[in-house]
């Protein structure tokens, strides 16, 4: 319990000092992992325990970034991810491995385990990096996620290197042909069975209307995909990732993700605190020289080597700088390709532990490189040109709707009409199947939860229409909006005057009572029965209309 609490003090106080200072979360988590490990405080003492339990949020995050990425478009990077990330890998690792074996005398098996487990930067750290800047889809965060992506496919072969290393000669036999093959098949047989049964699956469980298994059912997809690709021979963040590609046009994937989100976010916040608990002050004082020149030859030789690479790719100069220096750090499998390097004795005694200081010191170090790029980028380019190359185009905004029953249907039939883009969230699976089948953008979520409206683009919106018959579900999603989106206008269907009055109250533009235009429809049809001419029963409808349907309450109290 102690160790519990102690983590998640540690990881609140420090995050939030850090992120008023403007240095960032990943820094605030190394400092609390500093502070609580083995080398501080020792309330924690199991650091390389905590880290393979926050490897799950590397796995999540992974996850939550293939789910944005459709297949088609993860086709079109895959020049920036075989091209550019293949290139960083090699020259990367071959320079350092050149680094190693003529500055320091090492053996060539070992300079070339020194050369790629260094040349593999950090995914939990780029990634985070992005995503708390909001970068993920802009240029310079596609070009560094290829590149991570690359990263990860090279684990694979890199760990059939080592053991070769060992044996002190390459071949490549007729077992592991075989063993090669067989993986790549069980590979498109578990993409081709996930293709075509994981959204039937899905949608039979949200039928089921039992949240807590669909929540279950999200966590076990995310995990499964990750446990079969690393029997594959995969990395379990790369069978994540593919899990998400294969959401990513679901419509279930926004209601996954916020189902998604907290396990994340936790579980990577362990992961960088045990990163801050593997940094040994002992180890760090004893080769202090090594260490320091080692981070310093790392970072600079991986930064500038993806500059380069990068402007040879076309890339703008302050794209390239802010690329090459985001991922300059050593990454979290550079700990697997030690530890195996060092077990099967390629390793001299004693210099598993520097490496590993060198990872941790390059990984503290890289909101500062960032910070630094950021500074680069501005004067090599304009503020204007800046900001058109780190970001996105500006989306379209669309009218969101909440519901998508009778009432939902015809708004979304009259805002398809007049070109008027729309989303519609609901949380009855039948409904959202049935609006799909027409061609409604319709996506299966709780519209009462803060990430799914981040995730439908709230923010952007135009104004949302309201129409749950739930009038609690209802009342829920207009206190989350006027709490998180206070901007946007709210349109919403009530039961009756009462109902109106309490969600103005609560701030909505408009409150609509369920009844009142059927009773102006049947009072037309009477009205012109009872032998009323067009010009007069328009006349009195735009009366009726005025001010929010104010005239018909007087109705109403007669």
């Amino acid at each position: 319990m102690l160790e519990i609490v102690s983590l998640l003090a540690a990881s609140v106080v420090a995050v939030l000092l850090f992120s008023r200072l403007g240095l960032g979360s990943v820094l605030g988590y190394l400092f609390a992992g500093a502070v609580i490990g083995p080398a501080g405080l020792a309330l924690v003492n199991d650091a390389n325990y905590m880290r393979h339990i926050g490897e799950f949020g590397v796995i999540f995050l992974l996850f939550l970034i293939g789910i944005e990425i459709k297949p088609q478009r993860l086709w079109v990077m895959r020049k920036l991810v075989l091209g550019l990330g293949g290139l960083q890998v090699a020259i990367s690792g071959l320079v350092i491995a050149a680094l190693a074996y003529f500055a320091f005398g090492l053996a060539k098996e070992t300079a070339l385990v020194i050369g790629f487990g260094l040349a593999l930067s950090s995914t939990a750290f780029g990634v985070q990096i992005l995503a708390d800047k909001q970068q993920t889809t802009s240029h310079w965060g596609r070009i560094s996620f290829s590149i991570l992506l690359f990263q990860d496919l090279a684990v694979v072969p890199l760990l059939i290197l080592l053991p070769l290393l060992a044996l002190g000669e390459m071949r490549f036999s007729v077992s592991m042909g075989f063993a090669l093959i067989q993986s790549i098949g069980i590979f498109i047989s578990v993409l081709v069975v996930g293709r075509f049964a994981i959204n039937p699956l899905l949608h039979t469980i949200a039928h089921s209307k039992n949240s807590d298994v669909f929540v279950a059912m999200a966590l076990l997809l995310v995990l499964g995909f990750a446990w079969i690709m690393e029997l594959v021979g995969l990395s379990m963040a790369m069978g994540a990732f593919i899990a998400g590609v294969l959401l990513s046009e679901s419509e279930y994937k926004q209601q996954i993700e916020a189902d998604i989100m907290p396990f994340r976010g936790l579980l990577l916040g362990l992961f960088f605190m045990s990163v801050g608990m593997s940094f040994v002050p002992a180890s760090l004082v004893a080769n202090l020289d090594q260490v320091v020149l080692g981070a310093i030859v790392l970072i600079g030789v991986k930064a500038l080597v993806i500059i380069a690479l990068a402007k040879f790719w076309k890339t703008p100069l302050s794209i390239a700088v802010r690329c090459g220096f985001l991922l300059s750090q050593a990454g979290e499998f550079g700990f697997v390709l030690f530890t195996l390097g060092d077990s099967l004795g390629l390793l001299p005694e004693g210099m598993m532990e520097t490496l590993i200081a060198v990872i941790v010191l390059s990984m503290a170090l890289t909101p500062f490189m960032v910070k630094a790029s950021e500074i680069i980028a501005h004067k090599l380019k304009s503020a204007a040109s800046y900001a058109m190359e780190t970001s996105e185009p500006v989306p379209e905004r669309p009218v969101i709707i909440a519901g998508f029953g009778r009432v939902g249907e015809v708004v979304a039939g009259m805002l398809r009409n007049v070109d008027v883009s729309c989303i519609a969230v609901d949380m009855d699976a039948k409904k959202v199947a049935e609006g799909r089948r027409h061609g409604y953008n319709v996506l299966f979520g709780d519209a009462s939860r803060p990430e799914i409206l981040r995730a439908v683009g709230a923010v952007r919106a135009r104004l949302m229409v309201i129409t749950l018959d739930d009038y609690k579900a209802a009342e829920s999603v207009v206190r989350t909006m006027k709490r998180l989106y206070p901007d946007v206008p709210l349109h919403v269907r009530v039961r009756d005057w009462e109902d109106a009055d309490h969600f103005t109250r609560l701030g909505v533009s408009h409150a609509i009572p369920e009844t009142v235009e059927a009773s102006l429809r049947l009072g037309a049809s009477t009205l012109e029965a009872a032998g009323v001419g067009e010009d007069e029963r328009r006349d009195l409808f735009e009366f009726l209309r005025e001010g929010d349907y104010e005239k018909l309450r007087d109705y109403h109290k007669l």
